[in-house]
């Protein structure tokens, strides 16, 4: 395989290559933040079965996809339903523009994947507790803008959200999302190996946990005690390994000593803010992104403040990462 020279000859360590499923070439030159390779939304590199009911418009080689076609606000057949979850594994996240659906018609679209979630801490639409309102303002700064995975504190994290904007600044409060296959792809074979093996202890006390007061954490800590996942999942569909750590709700790496633990934990989780395993979205009124949380994680720009952005959410329950 070929390899590029050094920029600076003597400063690094020679050039290397290694492999991906595939067994596409890699190059590494020793000095970009990730090596230069193929990428795919499969990972396997084959071309992707033609759709029939919707039109997919990818909006990078590995993650997100634009789809047109439907109204989600209408019934969805059982052959629709099909694409519609076959590009959601394929492309991770899909975006609809121009969606009018009222909080009920939100809902009721997310239960064609399974049992909506009542979040335990966000807030939520009146009489609607499975729609979740995320308020942002000159009142309220964003808090969102750290890559995450949704509830992995959760013995059983959400297979997917559904987001919906219903007022959004005229420019900024991006969202953005990466893509965690690819991002374990990009690691050397002697960091899987590392990996493999490992678990990881989430917690929500570390983020909603601070906005509790002591008796309300006491019963939140008994509720949803802190949990073990594996470092790197395996998709429960596509079979695909995946990093599983995030900022936000993982504490440490279980049986390393915390110096370690440390290290580890900030080098995986930087793996998800390269934007060659990202894709962006600038939202609408009435656009809708729906995603693979098991695949994902996202980040939400705060670059809007002190404009409003009130977005509604409803997550998906999922099962047991292994």
């Amino acid at each position: 395989m070929t390899s590029m020279p050094l920029a600076t000859p003597g400063t690094r360590s020679a050039p290397s290559t290694h492999q991906v499923p595939s067994s596409r070439p890699v190059f590494d030159n020793g000095v970009s933040a990730v090596p230069v390779r193929e990428l795919s939304p499969t990972g396997d590199y084959e071309p992707p079965a033609p759709y029939q009911l919707i039109d997919v418009a990818p909006c990078t080689p590995a993650i997100g996809a634009e789809i047109t076609g439907v109204d989600l606000a209408q019934p969805l057949g059982d052959a629709l339903l099909a694409e519609l979850h076959r590009a959601l594994l394929e492309w991770k996240v899909l975006f609809f523009r121009d969606q009018s659906l009222t909080a009920p018609e939100h809902r009721d679209l997310a239960r064609n994947w399974g049992t909506p979630e009542v979040h335990p801490f966000l807030p939520k639409v009146d009489g609607i507790p499975e729609v979740v309102r995320l308020a942002r303002g000159a009142d309220s700064p964003a808090v969102e803008n750290v890559w995450h995975s949704d509830a992995s504190f959760e013995t059983t994290p959400p297979m997917g959200s559904i987001l919906r904007a219903v007022q959004v600044p005229a420019v900024g409060g991006d969202t953005l999302w990466a893509d965690m296959a690819a991002a374990y792809d990009g690691l050397t074979d002697d960091m899987k190996q590392r990996l493999n093996g490992l678990n990881a202890v989430h917690d929500f006390t570390q983020s909603f946990g601070a906005t509790l007061g002591p008796d309300e954490l006491a019963a939140a800590q008994k509720a949803f005690p802190a949990v073990t996942h594996p470092v790197v999942r395996t998709h429960p569909e596509t079979g695909r390994k995946l990093l599983y750590v995030n900022r936000i709700f993982t504490h440490h790496i279980d049986g390393l000593p915390e110096d370690e633990s440390r290290e580890l934990l900030a080098f995986l989780y930087d793996q998800a803010r390269h934007p060659e395993y990202q894709c962006r979205l600038r939202w609408r009124p009435g656009t809708v992104a729906f995603w693979d949380n098991r695949a994902t994680q996202h980040y939400a720009s705060a670059d809007y403040y002190p404009h409003t952005r009130i977005m509604e959410r409803v997550t998906i329950l999922g099962d047991r990462p292994f």
